[in-house]
């Protein structure tokens, strides 16, 4: 049985697509079987692997019944990926029957025993496709960036997870939170690590050991279709997401030989 991760904050900007996308290549490097869950309308994570999202098959069409999980699965070099597109925004509209949370857990309940790992993508919001993946998932990981909105975003979650704790999915738990783009030398970015920990006392988890550091390489992988692992695998960033995998996945997959830089 595979475990399902999701990313997840309602505040955009604060590298969900990024952290997704890293974890997948860190795990596929070290031999885990991983498929992508993009349910951002935007299409980000299929985009940032190198996908054609407007000429394939996506998650939208699983969701209407018009293909087979299988059948929606894209292949990259990083992993296996059910994409999304621009259709998916309709989702808050169109899927308005009873039972409709439990979309996406019954899509991967066809699949999810062919992986070690499902890591899903969230949009910036908390509706109907942000309660899909609570609903479907084992736990979520939380990435928020040094600044006030997000720690805002990150508090706000809580209300949603344990309404999903207590109609949908009573062994969601929440595995961390993630500092992005974090530089300690910076008082406010200690500042918001201390509420942060805070936070994560009233949500029962913790902050992760990891903080990733920023970089100009994290922002110009996605124009090569590639994480920013694989893009520049010595960069600080890439070390930072490593380390964040040790922690989430280091006792089954352990991290192989750095990978040189394309």
């Amino acid at each position: 049985m595979s475990t399902v991760i999701t990313i997840t904050n309602q505040k955009g900007g604060v590298g969900k697509t990024t952290t997704a996308a890293a974890l997948l290549s860190a795990l596929n490097a070290r031999g885990a079987h991983v498929l992508g869950v993009d349910l951002d309308p935007q299409g980000s994570l299929g985009f940032n692997l190198g996908l054609d999202i407007e000429n394939c098959k996506t998650i939208y069409d699983v969701f209407r019944g018009q293909a087979e999980p299988r059948e929606a699965i894209a292949h990259t070099d990083t992993c296996d990926l059910l994409p999304s597109n621009i259709l998916l925004s309709a989702a808050e509209l169109e899927f308005n029957k009873a039972g409709r949370e439990f979309m996406l857990k019954t899509a991967l309940s066809k699949v999810r025993d062919a992986y070690d790992y499902v890591i899903i993508d969230t949009p910036p919001a908390l509706n109907v496709l942000t309660v899909n993946a609570y609903v479907a998932t084992d736990s979520l990981v939380i990435p928020m960036a040094p600044e006030v909105l997000s720690l805002l975003g990150v508090s706000q979650i809580k209300e949603t997870i344990e309404s999903v704790r207590s109609y949908y999915n009573s062994t969601l738990r929440v595995l961390g939170i993630l500092l992005n783009r974090f530089n300690p030398r910076l008082r406010l970015n200690r500042e918001v690590m201390e509420l942060a920990e805070q936070i994560a006392s009233q949500l029962g988890t913790r902050v992760f050991q990891a903080k990733i550091r920023t970089s100009v390489s994290a922002a110009e992988a996605p124009a090569h279709g590639v994480s920013v692992i694989d893009y520049a695998p010595r960069s600080n960033p890439a070390i930072d997401f490593e380390n964040l995998c040790d922690e989430i996945a280091g006792r089954d997959f352990p991290r192989r030989e750095i990978r040189e830089e394309k």
